[in-house]
């Protein structure tokens, strides 16, 4: 699937609400690249679809838009999106319409508030302010959350700051790899493999991730100390690449830590069925020698995480180029 260009003419990043449709979109250059999407019937707030700079969509279809010989695993992975598995022991990462009614108590949704800025330019701007509920109704915590959209001929960049504010007593961010900035892939950026893994949540409850064909999956992990493959997940990275290659087209897809962040550097959920993150609050969840390590943000108190998803088209990101990034992305903010 390739997405076309909607004018060649326009230069810049252009932000559209489209509120009757609950979504933001976003066009770089005339092109169409994503949209912040809130619906009311799906439990966070999301990009989706994301569209590299050749046109290539990167994002799994399924749940939204299932495409023919994907998988359909994880229905709580949709696009881009930005949560945990446990707050204050609330489980918002793994919820989805799959989660029985009588078994929602212990899992959290993620509301948008409202819009605060959309603005277009050389970047554009997003800001929103979303609150993260119980299944009760209380606000455990209040986001406010700015993209920053940019890109070229070759590339594009999402900046991902997240404000998250304790909003009616202390909030405890609990040691759990389920989390944290995370994006769902295409199944061309996949790696490779002929087994049926189960993986078990936070719960316990078990996922199993049938093997199907191979045609056309060429996806390969690479990361900031210089392993690959499987060997990335559970590893703390600077910036961790997946590349491949879809319509003839070699895309890189990195996600890069900031040493702002708590927890820096972070853990890579990166596994090879695609679900690709990086994970601040997980320590002893992806090496249990490490101690579990919570996080506390008092009522009114704030934390910021800072997160980048850089996407090239035409060629494999370099470990050289990488760092580049993160160093420029280390001093932007």
């Amino acid at each position: 699937m390739i997405i076309k260009a909607q004018s060649l003419q326009e230069n810049g990043v252009r932000l559209v609400r489209v509120d009757e449709k609950h979504k933001v979109e976003v066009y770089i250059n005339g092109s169409f690249f994503t949209s912040y999407q809130y619906p009311l019937n799906i439990e966070k707030p999301f990009l989706f679809p994301v569209i590299a700079p050749d046109g290539s969509v990167i994002t799994r279809g399924y749940p939204l838009e299932p495409r023919k010989g994907e998988r359909v695993d994880h229905p709580h992975h949709i696009g881009i999106w930005f949560n945990h598995g446990n707050v204050n022991g609330i489980d918002f990462w793994n919820n989805s319409s799959a989660i029985p009614a009588d078994q929602k108590d212990s899992y959290g949704h993620i509301v948008l508030q409202k819009i605060v800025k959309t603005e277009s330019g050389s970047k554009g701007i997003l800001e929103v302010v979303t609150d993260w509920y119980d299944n009760k109704g209380n606000s455990l915590l209040t986001e406010n959350t700015r993209y920053v959209f940019s890109g070229d001929k070759s590339s594009r960049t999402i900046d991902h700051i997240s404000t998250l504010t304790a909003s009616d007593g202390r909030v405890t961010i609990s040691d759990c790899k389920e989390g944290l900035f995370a994006i769902r892939v295409d199944r061309a950026f996949e790696m490779p493999s002929d087994e049926s893994l189960v993986f078990t949540d936070d719960k316990g409850n078990p996922t199993t991730v049938k093997a199907i064909d191979n045609k056309g999956v060429t996806g390969m992990y690479s990361c900031s100390r210089g392993l690959r493959g499987d060997s990335v997940w559970g590893t703390r990275n600077d910036w961790v690449i997946l590349s491949g290659i879809k319509n003839n087209v070699t895309i890189s897809i990195a996600i890069f830590d900031n040493p702002k962040n708590p927890g820096y550097p972070a853990y890579a959920h990166a596994r090879g069925y695609g679900l690709f993150s990086l994970n601040n609050f997980g320590q002893n969840s992806y090496d249990p020698k490490q101690e579990k390590v919570s996080y506390k943000i008092e009522k009114g108190q704030s934390v910021t995480l800072y997160h980048r998803l850089y996407v090239q088209s035409g060629s494999e990101l370099t470990a050289e180029k990488a760092n580049e990034i993160f160093k420029e992305f280390s001093q932007a903010y």
